[in-house]
């Protein structure tokens, strides 16, 4: 990777990303209130207290294979064994007799293993002639065998709080009996456009006018976090009607986002409107895109200005919005997924500050992990976004990368 002398991206007043995430989980707090719901209903939502096991998982000692159950001390050391067979042993219908020495019974994977005992031969491992079976050398004492509480034991803590659950955590729980959990209430998110060009899908587009794509990224990027969503629209670009917003925003949201005006132009009131009514913790960050982002508190609410770019908004919500959404709904775990990769394209970059170009991840012929770039990388290229399936992360210190470089990538599954 090759370092380029040019300094024209680094400005003194921009943090960095790091320090700008420091300063949010910092200023934020997780959201207090809780709700008890059927475990079908509580998946996607975060845990708000520790599960414990009630029971032992599993219940009992069971087979691991379809074949026979015999007591340890008939397994022959040479030659071989005869051994007589007194019963079966089905997964839900036990043996309810007690097998002595010289006797072993029919059993099938998930049966209880019958009293008396304690190793299963395989099906395939014996040979059988009427109730009669021949077992060989080769098996070991306690083979095959699912001792009670192999998974999981009474008193066990299966689940945190904190846990974002799965659909594997509900089956989880679902194994344990457990039919409710108590879960942190949903994040309320209000959000809004400002701008005077927005206009709504299917209206018709006067000269110098735009569709409001940012509203729809972020309701489809919310939507996917299970929070509750309040769209309040576009606000024009007027000090009183943004003033008015963020007052109604706050009166109803744990978290405001506004995607525009938090750039120097005459008509941008988003970071002024929170000054004034609020408080501003940041407003640049040292990454392209996305350097205007707005940081602060509005009331009791968090506020996050994105801007008004498409690609700029989603890379900051991305890189910002949604791991502190994450932090305030209570989930415990915020790790970011960064991988290596081999750059297949050659990419131009200035030292500076931190660069979330877009990329096209891929396995080639050796099974190793490749990128490509998108190809154009402005701010306002939304079609990056949709053709895209990561980030190319370059650090602020990188200038040009070359093919055949390697670079760290963000896969948008470990996003989204």
């Amino acid at each position: 990777m090759q370092i380029s002398c040019c300094d024209n991206d680094y400005d003194s007043k921009s943090l960095t990303v790091e320090e700008a995430l420091t300063r949010i989980y910092h200023d934020l707090q997780p959201i207090s209130g809780d709700e008890q719901l059927a475990i079908r209903s509580a998946l996607g939502r975060v845990l708000a207290e520790d599960i414990l096991s009630r029971i032992n998982v599993p219940p009992y000692a069971n087979s691991a294979m379809d074949g026979y159950a015999v007591q340890g001390t008939d397994l022959p050391v040479a030659g071989q064994t005869k051994l007589t067979m007194v019963g079966t042993s089905f997964a839900g219908q036990p043996y309810s007799g007690t097998v002595q020495a010289g006797q072993c019974t029919r059993i099938f994977t998930g049966a209880v293993i019958p009293d008396g005992t304690d190793t299963i031969v395989m099906q395939e491992h014996i040979e059988k002639q009427e109730n009669i079976i021949t077992i060989n050398t080769g098996n070991q004492v306690g083979q095959h065998v699912r001792p009670t509480g192999e998974d999981i034991t009474i008193g066990q803590t299966i689940l945190k709080s904190g846990k974002h659950l799965h659909p594997a955590d509900i089956g989880l729980l679902a194994s344990l009996g457990i039919p409710e959990v108590k879960v942190k209430r949903r994040l309320r998110v209000v959000f809004f456009s400002t701008g005077d060009e927005l206009r709504a899908v299917g209206e018709t587009l006067e000269k110098g006018q735009i569709y409001d794509s940012n509203r729809y990224s972020l309701y489809g990027v919310l939507s996917r976090l299970d929070v509750d969503i309040i769209d309040m629209g576009v606000v024009l670009d007027k000090r009183e009607d943004v003033e008015t917003a963020f007052l109604a925003a706050a009166s109803c949201g744990d978290v405001i986002i506004t995607s525009g005006g938090v750039s120097v132009g005459d008509a941008d009131y988003v970071t002024e409107t929170l000054q004034k009514l609020g408080k501003v913790n940041f407003w640049k960050v040292a990454m392209k895109p996305g350097k205007p982002l707005t940081f602060g508190k509005l009331k009791d609410s968090a506020f996050f200005g994105l801007p008004g770019n498409p690609v700029s908004a989603m890379v900051t919500f991305y890189q910002f919005v949604q791991p502190a959404l994450r932090y305030m709904m209570g989930q415990t775990r915020l790790t970011t997924i960064r991988v290596p990769a081999t750059c297949l394209s050659a990419l131009k970059k200035h030292p500076g500050r931190v660069e979330f170009q877009r990329g096209i991840m891929a396995t080639d012929e050796q099974n190793k992990l490749v990128v490509r770039s998108t190809g154009k990388q402005g701010s306002g290229v939304l079609s990056s976004m949709s053709q895209a399936n990561c980030f190319i992360v370059l650090p602020r210190e990188c200038g040009n990368v070359e093919i055949g470089d390697e670079i760290l990538i963000e896969p948008f599954e470990g996003l989204i």
